[in-house]
Formats: C-alpha cells, sequence, structure tokens
C-alpha cells in the first residue's frame, strides 16, 4: 500500500510522472557511480603507467588533481608499447565477446546514437563493460582519446539495462538510454546541465529529443551529485573569470568561428581518411585486432615524440587559457591532436572525440585570441576568454550541438559573461558547418530516424483516452497461490478471459489468460500442482487518463486481450477491463468522422 507521503505526491504529480523521477533517480544514480569508478581508474593509472614507468610529468587542470609524488625514472620508450599492447588487447576483445560494435560509428556517443535510433535503444551490458574499460586502458597508456564519450556509452549502457529490467516499451527504453548518457556525461565533465542537453541533442542535427528532457536533467544532476561527494564541486579548470565588455571585439569572434570552422573540417576530414582509407582497408587484410595494435604502435610513436598529444590534454588547455603556451606550440598541438587523435580512435581503438574535439577548439580559439591580442590589446584584453569559446563553438559546429556546449563553458567558467559571444560563434559554426558532422550516425531530426517512423503518421488515437471506452466494475482477481483446480471452479463461474494476478500484498504481479491455462486445463494430475503464479504473464495496466495509443502498444507489446483499468491514487485498486476490441472499434469510429 502507498504511505501518505506518496499518496499525496501521486496526487499532485500523477503516477506515470512518479515513475519516470524515480527510474531516472536509479539511471542518475548508478550512472553516478560507474562514473566515479571510470574517473578513479583513469586518474590512478594514468599517475601509475605514465608518471611513475614512463617517467613523464604532463600538466594536470586544477579541478583533476588527484594524486601527487615524483616521477619515475623516464622512460619514453615504454608508452609505443604499452599503447600496442593495449590495441592488441582491445581489438582481441572485441572480435571475441562485441563483434557487433565493429565499425558502429566513430565513438562511444555515436555508438549511443546509433543504439538509439537503429537499435531500439538497446545495448547489451558487455558492450559497455569491455567498452569502458579498455577506454580507461587507451587513455591511461597516453592514447589521444577522451573519457566523455566512453561514460556516455557506459551511462547509455545502464539506462537501457534498467528499462529491459522494468519492462519497459522501446519509446521509454530509448529515453532512459539518454538519461544514462545525460548522467555519465554530467558527472564527468562536472556539468549537469550542459551534460543533460548535450545528451538529447547531439543524436539530431537539427532536432532534439524533448521528451527525455525530464529523465535526462534528474539522471545528470544526481549522477553529477554523487560524483561530487568524491571529488568535490570545483570546476575542471581553475581559470580567471572572464567578462564580455566591449562589443568591439565580436567581430575578432565571428573571425575565430571562421577559424574554429576550417579546423573542425579538418578535424572530421583528417579522422574519415585515416580511418576509412588507412585502417579499414588494412583491416580486411590483416584483421582487426592487429590494425588496432598498430594503430597502438603509431599513437605510441607519435606520443614519445610529442607528449603535448597524450591522453585527454585539458592540463594543456588550462596553460592555454592562462597564457601560458606560445602560439607557435598551439598550433603544434592542434595539429599533432588532430593526427593523434584520428589515428587513435581511427583504428578501432575505445575512447572518446568529445574531449580532443573541446581541446582542438580551444587551441584554435587561443590562436586567434592570442594572435589578436598581440596586435590589438586594447581591444581583446582576455585572450584566455577565446579558448573557452572556441571549445564551445568548434564542438558546436562539428557535432550539432549548439546549446548543451555552450551551457557547459558557462558551468566551467561558473558564470555567464561569455555568453554572447558564446552565442554568435557557436551560430557561426554551425552554419558554416551544416555539411560535416563528426557522428556518422546522426540524423537530421526526427522523421528521419526509425526512432520515430510513427510521428510521420496522423496517430487518431492519442486523442482518445482510456476513461471513456474501458468496462468499469467488478474484476475477477486471482491470489498467485491459487491451484489449478480451483481455477477451473472460478473459470466456470466468469465470463472473464484475462484475470489479473496480486501477491499477498495486493500488488498486481501478472495477468492470466485463457490461452495459458488450456494448455494444462486437462492435465487432471497437475491439478494440485500447479498455481497461477507459474501460468500468468507479466503485469500491464492503464490508467483512466492514458490515451488510446498507449493501450495499444501494450495490447501489442503482451498480446493480452484485456488490460485491467487501474485507479490513479493507487494502481493496486482494479476499477475495471479495456477490451482490445474496444480500441479498434474506437479507431474504426475515429477515422470514419474524419473521413466524413
Amino acid at each position: 500500500m502507498l504511505t501518505r507521503p506518496m499518496k499525496i505526491l501521486y496526487s499532485m504529480f500523477g503516477g506515470a510522472t512518479m515513475r519516470w523521477i524515480g527510474l531516472s533517480l536509479g539511471v542518475g544514480v548508478f550512472s553516478g557511480l560507474a562514473a566515479v569508478l571510470f574517473f578513479s581508474g583513469v586518474e590512478f593509472l594514468k599517475f601509475i603507467l605514465l608518471h611513475k614507468l614512463a617517467g613523464l610529468t604532463l600538466p594536470a587542470p586544477a579541478g583533476e588533481e588527484i594524486f601527487h609524488g615524483p616521477a619515475g625514472a623516464f622512460r619514453p620508450w615504454l608508452i609505443p608499447i604499452m599503447t600496442s599492447a593495449v590495441g592488441i588487447l582491445t581489438g582481441w576483445l572485441v572480435v571475441k565477446f562485441i563483434p557487433e560494435t565493429i565499425g558502429g560509428g566513430t565513438d562511444g556517443t555515436d555508438s549511443m546514437i546509433n543504439a538509439f535510433h537503429n537499435k531500439e535503444g538497446r545495448i547489451r551490458p558487455l558492450v559497455g563493460l569491455i567498452k569502458g574499460l579498455t577506454a580507461v586502458l587507451t587513455i591511461t597508456t597516453g592514447g589521444s582519446a577522451g573519457r566523455e564519450g566512453p561514460i556516455s556509452q557506459v551511462g547509455a549502457t545502464i539506462g537501457s539495462f534498467i528499462a529491459d529490467r522494468f519492462k519497459l516499451t522501446t519509446k521509454e527504453r530509448r529515453i532512459m538510454l539518454l538519461a544514462g548518457a545525460a548522467g555519465g556525461l554530467g558527472a564527468i565533465f562536472r556539468a549537469p546541465l550542459g551534460g543533460a542537453l548535450t545528451a538529447i541533442e547531439v543524436i539530431y542535427k537539427e532536432d532534439f529529443e524533448s521528451e527525455a528532457v525530464l529523465p535526462s536533467v534528474i539522471s545528470s544532476v544526481i549522477a553529477y551529485s554523487l560524483f561530487s561527494l568524491f571529488f568535490g564541486t570545483e570546476p575542471i579548470f581553475g581559470i580567471p573569470e572572464f567578462q564580455f565588455t566591449n562589443a568591439l571585439e565580436l567581430p575578432f569572434y565571428v573571425f575565430m568561428a571562421f577559424f574554429c570552422s576550417f579546423t573542425g573540417w579538418f578535424y572530421i576530414r583528417t579522422f574519415e581518411f585515416v580511418k576509412f582509407k588507412v585502417f579499414e582497408p588494412l583491416s580486411l587484410r590483416i584483421g582487426v585486432m592487429w590494425t588496432m595494435g598498430l594503430g597502438g604502435l603509431c599513437m605510441g610513436l607519435m606520443g614519445m615524440a610529442f607528449p603535448q598529444v597524450l591522453t585527454g590534454g585539458y592540463g594543456w588547455l588550462e596553460l592555454a587559457i592562462k597564457g601560458e603556451l606560445a602560439i607557435s606550440v598551439m598550433l603544434a598541438i592542434l595539429v599533432g591532436k588532430t593526427l593523434a587523435t584520428s589515428v587513435t580512435i581511427g583504428s578501432g581503438m575505445s575512447g572518446g572525440m568529445f574531449a580532443p574535439a573541446l581541446f582542438v577548439g580551444g587551441m584554435s580559439g587561443g590562436l586567434v585570441g592570442y594572435f589578436s591580442h598581440r596586435h590589438f590589446p586594447d581591444i581583446v584584453t582576455q585572450p584566455g576568454g577565446y579558448v573557452l569559446v572556441g571549445m564551445a563553438a568548434f564542438f558546436a559546429g562539428v557535432a550539432n550541438a549548439p546549446i548543451g556546449p555552450m551551457v557547459m563553458v558557462c558551468e566551467l567558467t561558473q558564470g555567464y559573461g561569455l555568453l554572447a559571444p558564446l552565442m554568435l560563434a557557436s551560430v557561426v559554426c554551425i552554419v558554416l558547418g551544416k555539411k560535416t558532422s563528426l557522428y556518422e550516425n546522426q540524423v537530421e531530426n526526427k522523421f528521419e530516424s526509425p526512432a520515430h517512423i510513427e510521428d510521420m503518421t496522423i496517430n487518431v488515437l492519442e486523442g482518445l483516452y482510456v476513461k471513456d471506452f474501458f468496462r468499469p466494475g467488478r474484476v475477477t482477481t486471482l491470489e498467485e497461490g491459487t491451484t489449478l483446480k480451483a481455477l477451473t471452479d472460478i473459470i466456470v463461474g466468469s465470463n472473464e478471459l484475462y484475470f489479473p494476478i496480486k501477491n499477498q500484498d495486493g500488488v498486481i504481479t501478472g495477468i492470466l489468460g485463457m490461452k495459458d491455462v488450456r494448455k494444462v486445463l486437462y492435465e487432471t494430475c497437475l491439478y494440485d500442482l500447479i498455481v497461477v503464479r507459474d501460468l500468468a504473464g507479466k503485469p500491464a495496466t492503464l490508467l483512466p487518463k492514458d490515451d488510446l495509443y498507449t493501450a495499444l502498444m501494450k495490447f501489442v507489446d503482451t498480446d493480452y486481450g484485456q488490460i485491467p483499468v487501474v485507479h490513479p491514487d493507487d494502481t493496486n485498486i482494479i476499477l475495471g477491463l479495456l477490451n482490445r476490441d474496444d480500441v479498434f472499434n474506437a479507431y474504426r469510429k475515429a477515422i470514419t468522422s474524419i473521413g466524413e
């Protein structure tokens, strides 16, 4: 039975809303825990493998300096050995256990997008586990990849898994998929609102998944809060406050947007060439495992010669924001990071394109900002702000996601001082980059997605409601322990074909149909051995306020002929039954009336 506070909440928000809130909270908790484990694993292994074993001292942003200690002996030759080994291991695991992921998209985020559009929101738990673990190894050995892509895929896997456990519909599973991705992204980037918005808009080029806003925001906030309990609320970068105060700066930001569009085109085209022209033909000749191993070797050699391209690189971004990198160094890092990321992810190794995109965008903005500051110091007074704006504008252009990255930067800077140039630069980058996309499975809008194919037709059932068509009255319910012998007596005295099943607490746990009983009806030797709990199907109920399209989907999902209609304040009180024929008759009458 519902407690008084729960009844009050149900009366305020409705049972369906409370159900979504509960599911979103659960997805947020598990996504947040996954983000904590993922982040801890990355930082710890990076400290051991790169700092202690290889002897490298790479800069870290202020919000991520978790492990401290003197560096080990300088052994840069270990980097290509480690990256090659991780590449081979990743290839073996992928071929052996998750071969369906080969060629499945750009990175973890793209795989999530693919699952949303083409796989009914399903991701096998083993996919999230293997991709998450191998991404940790890729990043911690020096691979040029980000953690945001893998953790969004892990979070999406959690959302998909929870949806399956609660037997949600395909539409609901897709929403939980996005909620899980939002939780992982909001936590790992320490930007709850930006993470939620990015997750729901990155799946389309010119649209966003509005129905997933509430679950994604709840999940992202919970995951971020849980992450903050372990690592604090400080943003990733320890940077000064930036303010836009001079309208004369806007032309410089526009020029920066043009430059970011060019570097975005270079970033995508380089990745596509390396992936499709180099590594894809190579994998057909020598196999996926050895191709990834070769990609790891190439990445390791690049990192040994140019350490600035190793791992995520947020430390170098912070130095750029503070003005501690020369223009020539930023240019070299921009080109090197593009090549290193293309080799790492293009060969098939696990990791994300999200962080490298922010990295390249930040360096692009920094080049324009510091060059402009050198020649126009009275107008461009804070060149570090161009790094932040470049990050958001660049990603907005290559991923066709204008809102999420912009909000992320505001959360990173903990203010809206750069909002005007952020909006302007993002719009310019999106317009100029309209024909390119970082994610292979991204579609234009809902009407080009298989997930929304039913939206292309007029659904008249959405305007009709269960309360107007169900048959109120007493409904025969059965206890889980009712024997087959007792059931035969009940059937004789009833005209009903489907019976709700309740447990000892009065909770509906299943539906028993006559077709399920016929299989054993004449097995008299089993009369006292079989109980209705063994024969019943999964539970299914409707609320009076549900529309008939929702009802039809439940009839299709369960193949029941009748579904009980329950009280909105207590879903275990049955008000009556809705017949499948009643839905079809209502549809026929509605179509006829439209034709008249």
